[in-house]
């Protein structure tokens, strides 16, 4: 059973509108009815208090009522047409004007009543300028949208004035509120005490009062966590089908530890602990690794793969960029090559004999593990027995490549890696369909990083302390919010290169890196800055992702007002990861508030999770985390800090609804399938 909702009808044919203005509707989001009732007042008015004009407060928004006594047409020194009325409440007048509006003189009679509304000025009288108004008649204010009650206020674009969307509005709730589909079931409701849709539109819209007000976006929240969790629920169903049991030998992870000089932490062991639970079941992996920068990431990740080969199956591990690819390829060929593993890179630009070589080797199953870019997953790429995809930094991926490399074999099994901590609310928003590891705390041998936000006048102390180290055989990085020079600026990646080698450190061995240089120069610059032979490396944020060099201990952050949060953690998480202290030093001026908040919060901590809660409070859900980069939908009226107990109970209720009917087949669900298949056709099959 389906139920009929006519909220999809487009805008067009919504009484009022028509065509030309269903473009301009378009243009704000709203393709039909349902888009209409879900678009959000940025902020209310209360406009249901009225004062005596005696009592105004000049300044101040307010409505007063009175009797028009006097009406004027004329023109200013400017030749601007302007239209005045007087109106008197019988003790004291005050002035309505209407500037280049000299028709509005028909509206109005002398001797009507009018009640105005808007911000009250004191020029040489009290005047409103083109306020809000409505005419009182005999039986008072009936059914105002404007005045005499709490106004939304909406974001629009030109040519859609608020009047006009409270008309446009009002008209569609009242023809079709009364036959929206509502998704969440009524036993869900009640046990929530969460209003119905109808109520729910009308108070979000033309709330009758604050507290109904409050109720309807308790209602929108609880709809909004609830929906995005039957996603995550529907996605997870999907991956519920047999995958590949691996079986794990027994001592297998006494032979891994000893491939590496270091002991394993014990976030690091729980990790693999899930990993190998999850591999030898016959549900196939998806989990997420998240952790912070330094945290062994690649370690746990090495042992799926490791895994996977000796149960004679294929592995593949995607990186965002050549550079993180290459360095991948490097530590696990070295650390797997005693165990007679063939580990081969694929990347884009590669000879073509040599890429060839590749795709027949991986079709007739010579390749153990492939790593590589975006190149792992194109369409003439063929696996003999993929049994594990690991995806690194899988934020800097789009859905669709993500599912590209997921559809090469459907029972494979998946491990996602994600450098950028996450607090748990919104990890649960954003990964609720997946099981999630945390990598907390670094290996023993990993310090601190030392961080200072320092002015100008420091630059010169600075770059003697530079010098220092790079005299004890330390290396330092110079990153740069920009790549060309201009107009003599040096800070530029381009203009700060040329400065720091022809004038400053003459006697060191200095190079340049950004992202329109050519791949290979690229990966030749970084390897060489590996191999020690540069001292100071200048580059652009091509060095946020993954490059790792122990050797490096200072870094120097220009402009470092201009980076979000979390980037300048991701940048000084390219240092500190050797034995040595590590120094990372930012430069510039705070030009806002939000700025000074978030230089002042990367020095205070190197608690990659603290970093990100705060983060989260700076920018909100939306724009800290790209949700349209995981194919959900936007979060327009929650807050995943704020309304954190709203999210835990949606999310059980969804969870346990689409376990016990997963195909929502049960009649008390039908709103909430007709909305799903409405809302994400395509996306998500029931």
């Amino acid at each position: 059973m389906q139920e009929k909702n006519t909220t999809v009808i487009p805008i067009r044919y919504i009484k009022g509108v028509g065509p030309k203005k269903a473009l301009l509707f378009n243009k704000l989001g709203v393709e039909n009815v349902q888009d209409l009732f879900y678009y959000l007042p940025r902020r209310y008015e209360d406009r249901t208090k009225l004062v005596s004009i005696s009592d105004v407060q000049v300044g101040e928004e307010q409505g007063v009522v009175g009797k028009i006594t006097k009406k004027n047409v004329f023109r200013a020194k400017t030749g601007t047409g302007i239209f005045s009325m007087t109106v008197s409440d019988g003790e004291r007048s005050i002035e309505a004007v209407w500037y280049n509006m000299p028709f509005m003189n028909k509206n109005f009679n002398v001797g009507d009543t009018i009640l105005l509304y808007g911000k009250v000025e004191l020029h040489s009288k009290l005047q409103i300028t083109h306020p809000v108004y409505e005419l009182i008649g005999p039986d008072g204010i009936r059914d105002s949208l404007e005045i005499g009650r709490i106004v939304p206020i909406y974001s629009l674009t030109q040519d859609l004035s608020q009047k006009y969307m409270h008309r446009t509005v009002n008209g569609a709730i009242r023809e079709f509120a009364a036959e929206t589909v509502d998704c969440i079931p009524t036993y869900v409701r009640a046990r929530y005490s969460l209003a119905d849709l109808k109520f729910a539109v009308e108070n979000i819209h033309f709330p009758y009062s604050f507290e109904n007000l409050e109720k309807a976006y308790k209602r929108f929240m609880f709809e909004e966590f609830f929906v995005l969790q039957i996603i995550m629920a529907l996605r997870r169903l999907e991956r519920a089908g047999n995958g590949i049991k691996h079986e794990v030998h027994a001592g297998l992870m006494s032979e891994y530890e000893k491939l590496f000089p270091f002991e394993f932490t014990p976030c690091q062991k729980k990790c693999i602990s899930d990993i190998e639970k999850d591999m030898s079941s016959e549900k196939p992996m998806y989990r997420l690794i998240q952790g912070d920068v330094g945290s062994g990431k690649t370690v746990v990740a090495m042992y799926a793969l490791l895994l996977s080969a000796k149960n004679g199956y294929q592995s593949v591990m995607m990186a965002p960029t050549e550079i993180l690819a290459r360095q991948h390829y490097i530590t696990v060929s070295q650390a797997f090559m005693p165990l007679g593993l063939n580990v081969r890179l694929l990347i884009g630009g590669m000879d073509e004999k040599e890429r060839n070589g590749i795709l027949f080797d991986l079709k007739n199953g010579e390749i153990d593990i492939v790593i590589g870019t975006h190149s792992v997953f194109q369409k003439d790429i063929e696996y003999k027995n993929l049994g594990l995809a690991i995806i690194d930094e899988q934020h800097k991926f789009g859905v669709e490549q993500r599912k590209s490399l997921r559809e090469k074999n459907v029972k494979a099994d998946t491990l996602v890696m994600t450098a950028t901590p996450i607090p748990r609310s919104l990890a649960m928003t954003v990964y609720g369909d997946m099981d999630i590891s945390i990598l907390k705390g670094k290996p023993d041998n990993r310090r601190p990083v030392v961080t200072y936000w320092v002015d100008e006048t420091r630059r010169e102390p600075v770059y003697a302390f530079l010098r220092a180290e790079v005299k004890k055989g330390r290396q330092a990085y110079v990153v740069c919010h920009r790549i060309k020079k201009e107009d003599g600026d040096i800070f530029s990646a381009e203009g700060m290169y040329e400065y720091l080698r022809g004038e400053i450190f003459k006697d060191l061995r200095t190079a340049l890196l950004h992202g329109q240089m050519a791949a290979d120069e690229k990966d030749k610059v970084m390897k060489d800055f590996r191999d020690k032979k540069y001292d100071i490396l200048v580059a652009t944020t091509v060095v946020e992702v993954g490059v790792d060099v122990p050797n490096a201990t200072i870094m120097l952050i220009e402009d470092a007002g201009k980076y979000g949060l979390a980037q300048l953690h991701q940048l000084r998480g390219r240092i500190g990861r050797g034995e040595h202290t590590s120094y990372c030093i930012l430069f510039g001026d705070a030009e806002t508030d939000a700025s000074n908040d978030r230089l002042e919060a990367i020095t205070a901590t190197d608690d990659g999770f603290a970093i990100a809660e705060k983060d989260l409070d700076l920018r909100g859900p939306g724009e800290f985390f790209g949700t349209r980069q995981s194919g959900l939908p936007e979060l327009k009226f929650s807050n995943v800090l704020k309304d954190y107990k709203i999210m835990e109970d949606a999310r059980q209720e969804a969870f346990a609804l689409v376990s016990a009917d997963p195909h929502l087949a049960d009649g008390r669900h039908a709103g909430l399938r007709t909305s799903i298949n409405e809302r994400f056709r395509g996306k998500v099959r029931i």
